[in-house]
């Protein structure tokens, strides 16, 4: 029995048990460039690499604010991203102007999960080819989750999504437990730190490509690049931290990748 003969519609299950539409939508966020997310115990921050398709063009946005509270960083397709930033605008607001106050982030997490789920038992739609992190501050504390297109939703201290990502995890998981004590801007130079590891070839992380934002207590989600970036990259710089991509990692089809998203 060949693959193809199940990958057709997503609502077709493979003899194996697997659907196969829905994991070739999860590989494309794999292909999408690395955002990574962390929080501590007042702030979540959430980093991110920005594409260009040339050298004409500029840096696609990687991190998209969704309220006060709340914000994306994504990795995969960003018209889907697109889509789904704008029904969760759409949500927090209607939320507000019921009941006065800002949505609580694991309940809009939850249905957005549903939204990506939906798309998986019915033949006409197609998954979102897009995988989220959210990082958001409530009053139960700063959160930081992932989702993924199968539907799936984790709440995590730390985390990273999409290409050579897994040298910005291995960082992660080497210091999430200082994490929780951290300064803001101690956070934000973690942030920076595991994308490094994530930027490709003999790359440098720099203002132009490199994005980052903040929300926590007494801090509205904000948006840091370009010149407030500059900073935090030349601390990184003197701290050595700031040495571009791993040779040993491995390879993505970066070339094929860009075409389809950035």
């Amino acid at each position: 029995m060949f693959r193809n003969m199940y990958d057709t519609d997503v609502t077709v299950w493979s003899p194996e048990g697997r659907l196969l539409q829905v994991e070739y939508a999860m590989e494309s966020v794999k292909q999408g460039s690395a955002c990574i997310a962390l929080r501590s115990s007042t702030h979540s921050v959430i980093g991110a690499l920005k594409r260009s398709v040339s050298e004409l063009s500029s840096h696609q946005q990687k991190i998209l604010e969704i309220d006060d509270h709340l914000g994306i960083g994504i990795a995969g397709l960003t018209a889907d991203a697109r889509t789904l930033a704008k029904w969760m605008r759409n949500e927090c607001l209607n939320h507000k102007y019921v009941y006065g106050t800002a949505l609580p982030s694991g309940r809009l997490v939850t249905d957005l999960a549903d939204r990506h789920q939906r798309t998986t038992q019915s033949y006409v739609r197609r998954p979102y080819g897009v995988g989220l992190l959210v990082a958001s501050f409530d009053k139960n504390g700063p959160h930081v989750y992932q989702t993924c297109p199968s539907g799936n939703v984790y709440e995590c201290y730390a985390t990273a999504i999409g290409a050579r990502s897994q040298s910005g995890r291995t960082y992660l998981e080497k210091y999430c437990e200082s994490f929780e004590e951290c300064s803001k801007d101690d956070l934000i130079m973690h942030a920076l730190k595991a994308l490094v590891g994530c930027v490709s070839g003999d790359g440098e992380l720099t203002k132009e490509n490199g994005s980052v934002a903040i929300v926590g207590k007494d801090q509205k989600f904000t948006l840091i690049e370009g010149e407030e970036l500059q900073p935090y990259l030349d601390r990184l710089e003197l701290e050595g931290g700031n040495n571009g991509g791993n040779a040993d990692e491995e390879e993505d089809d970066d070339g094929e990748a860009e075409e389809m998203e950035t």
